[in-house]
């Protein structure tokens, strides 16, 4: 019988060596699939906080406009938001992240969420495991924040078709093949550029459009004096627009740590971290250095100190330690004040203060990554060398200041090509009489604030808007006062 008792616990330990092997494969399998199921649904969050700074982005313009083009803007948001989304699902992601060359992705135009192949087509993307269909949902919603950008600084006094045409552009083509060069394996990611999260991709690209078409616009009517001088336009609600702050700080936790593209190494965590830092020192920085320039501590700039902060700490984030984030954001409020002083005192009118807070604050940050990237960081993420003052030499300082210069040339000449091409063909701005009346009127009929121009409601408002209606026009009685120099 020992025999038999023998032969089975042999028989019983063949099988376990033989079941132990597959179990553990299946096991693995499980796990694998459990972190990529986490990296997904981190992700996915990450891109509906970056999608939801749109709101903030509507926030913000409203309130540093004044009310006669209120409706008009958030309308706008709102439009390009859903012009964004059909372009660059249709062309914009291929070009950014399709296979094809150094200079622009040739494949995946129309992206097929469900393809099994994906990372066939968009191999740049392939170190991450997650769909792709969510990796379309977070890029996309970085190219809407791009797009955003451009118009804020042309705010009041541009014609509704000019937002068609440049965002179809924008989005198809500018912004994608810039994309491709640092984010989807194009010649300035073979260079090693460090810009995690988009100071330049995002950012910079978005104000350097913005530049030319507030050159090709011109001021708007009042804002400068025959004599030269500046007169300031107020917007009409500071604490819209501080909400509006807010909520882009509350994106930027979507913005920075989602692009990561994973959850499973918490490192995360870390980006979240120097994010929420350099954004406190931007805050305290623009503050200080309004009041030392403007003797006050002026509300608009302390609440643009936090998004200064923001857009510069958006390519260094991952790659700096805390205490380098304090310096980068802290540097950029401040740099936002003095060149906010200096962008109005040449005459180029930008009523939200775009051109600084994400053209000069981009540069920076985007250029600090050269000084401030730790060893550690850099060979955790393996992009690029560490920064100056690690003893790294100036070789990245040098490839994030040549990614500056190549990028902002590029995104100058396609912009002035469309911006200039419109002006010649169908004009870009507002007569003087529709800037006066202002945008929610002029291009829509209608008022985001009608009591403001139409009276207390005692039954003469839907007279005046009768009138107005049948004749195409504002009613004497009610429209706003002009404002002029």
């Amino acid at each position: 019988m020992k025999i038999f008792r023998y032969a089975g616990a042999a028989v019983a330990a063949l099988a376990a060596l033989l079941v132990s092997p597959a179990a553990a494969l299946a096991q693995e399998a499980e796990a694998s699939a459990e972190s990529i199921a986490i990296d997904a649904v981190w992700v996915l969050v990450a891109a509906l906080l970056v999608f939801f700074m749109q709101a903030g982005f509507a926030m913000l313009e409203a309130g540093f406009c004044r009310t006669k083009s209120a409706g008009h803007i958030v309308w706008k948001i709102l439009v390009n938001l859903s012009i964004a989304a059909i372009v660059f699902w249709a062309v914009g992601f291929a070009v950014a992240f399709g296979d094809g060359g150094s200079l622009a992705g040739v494949s995946g135009w129309f992206v097929d969420v469900n393809s099994e192949t994906a990372d066939a087509v968009f191999s740049s993307l392939s170190w991450s495991s997650i769909p792709i269909s969510i990796k379309f949902l977070f890029q996309f919603a970085f190219a809407a924040v791009s797009l955003a950008i451009v118009w804020g600084a042309l705010l009041e006094r541009t014609k509704m078709l000019v937002y068609f045409v440049f965002a179809v552009a924008f989005v198809g083509f500018i912004y994608p093949v810039v994309g491709h060069w640092i984010w989807g394996g194009g010649w300035l990611a073979e260079l090693g550029m460090q810009d995690f999260a988009g100071s330049t991709v995002v950012h910079l690209v978005g104000a350097t459009a913005a530049l030319v078409g507030t050159l090709a616009l011109g001021p708007r009517i009042g804002k400068y004096g025959k004599d030269g001088s500046v007169k300031p336009i107020p917007g009409h609600n500071m604490p819209l627009a501080f909400l509006g702050v807010i909520i882009l700080w509350f994106g930027w936790f979507g913005f920075n740590p989602g692009s990561t593209m994973g959850a499973m190494d918490l490192s995360f965590g870390s980006v979240a971290v120097t994010t929420n830092l350099a954004a406190a020192a931007g805050v305290l920085g623009a503050m200080l250095t309004a009041w030392l320039l403007m003797k006050k501590p002026d509300i608009g700039m302390t609440g643009n100190g936090a998004i200064a902060a923001l857009v510069a700490i958006t390519a260094p984030c991952a790659f700096v330690e805390p205490w380098a984030a304090l310096i980068i954001g802290g540097v950029a409020g401040s740099l936002m004040v003095v060149f906010v002083l200096l962008i109005d005192r040449l005459k180029v009118d930008d009523p939200i203060g775009a051109l600084s807070c994400h053209g000069i604050s981009g540069i920076w940050g985007t250029l600090s990554a050269g000084l401030f990237a730790s060893p550690r960081l850099v060979e955790s993420l393996g992009i690029g060398k560490p920064g100056l003052f690690y003893g790294g030499g100036l070789e990245q300082l040098g490839v994030q200041a040549a990614g500056i210069a190549a990028v902002f040339v590029f995104v100058l000449i396609a912009s002035a090509i469309v911006f200039y091409g419109l002006k010649a063909l169908t004009g870009i701005r507002l007569t003087r009489e529709q800037e006066l009346s202002g945008s929610d009127f002029a291009e829509h009929g209608m008022w985001g604030y009608p009591e403001h121009f139409l009276g207390p409601d005692d039954g003469s408002a839907g007279t005046a808007i009768a009138d107005r209606m049948k004749n195409g026009r504002t009613p004497a009685s009610s429209a706003p006062a002009p404002v002029e120099a």
